[in-house]
């Protein structure tokens, strides 16, 4: 658990650097634009289904824009994968520089096998979110504590896949995930509570990044160079 508590605690040391500052705006901003077409394309849909007048349209406007805000908020975590694969490299760069300096320039997968990854797990997490929303709606309890889970395993896998694919090939990657997958579930779940938390979860993308880079790098067989 040391090297989980250490993930989750040593990027917020870094956030006022320069190199570290840079990612954490630019990722915070597309953040930001992904949340708000998320909450508009919502709220077009919603009062494109209520219609009519009167007392009933009010209401079902106002809880269809609840549900509406509440959709978008679970539907950012797919979008969150996206937007932290454009500043992976320049994330988890700064993360080592200050903390690994000895490791050699990274190496690992093609830039197009990262592209494909990251593409292909977003548009796996969102179909998944999907299918999970109307559970999440109807029975808010339950489909919110499965679209937690989604999301603890989506971010974990993700980002924890992600930063090692900068040193190995994928599937050493994913191999490398599956023998940490206790400390990269934890991560994970911390992340996924963070994208629970309005303007806390405009972070994640780059500090989940910063985390699993740590988390990467504190394994019992030390730095993965």
């Amino acid at each position: 658990m040391t090297a989980v508590i250490a993930s989750l605690t040593l990027p917020f040391d870094q956030v006022f650097e320069r190199g570290f500052r840079g990612p954490l705006i630019k990722g915070a901003l597309g953040a930001v634009l992904a949340l708000g077409a998320l909450i508009g394309l919502a709220d077009w849909a919603v009062a494109a289904l209520a219609g009519g007048t009167g007392w009933v349209a009010t209401a079902a406007g106002l809880l269809g824009g609840i549900a509406a805000l509440f959709a978008a908020f679970w539907l950012f975590v797919p979008f969150a994968l996206a937007i932290a694969g454009l500043f992976l490299d320049e994330t988890a760069a700064a993360v080592e520089r200050r903390h690994y300096p000895g490791l050699p320039a990274a190496r690992g997968a093609s830039l197009a096998a990262q592209g494909v990854f990251n593409v292909a797990l977003a548009l796996k997490v969102l179909a998944l979110n999907l299918v999970l929303l109307p559970v999440a709606l109807l029975v808010p309890f339950v489909g919110g504590l499965l679209l937690w889970l989604v999301a603890a395993v989506s971010l974990g896998h993700g980002l924890f896949e992600g930063v090692a694919q900068r040193r190995m090939s994928v599937a050493g990657a994913r191999a490398l995930r599956k023998r940490r997958e206790f400390p990269v579930l934890v991560v994970g779940a911390a992340m996924a509570g963070m994208a629970l938390v309005p303007f806390a979860n405009l972070l994640v993308p780059v500090l989940g990044t910063a985390a699993m880079t740590h988390l990467l790098h504190r394994g019992a067989e030390g730095p993965v160079a």
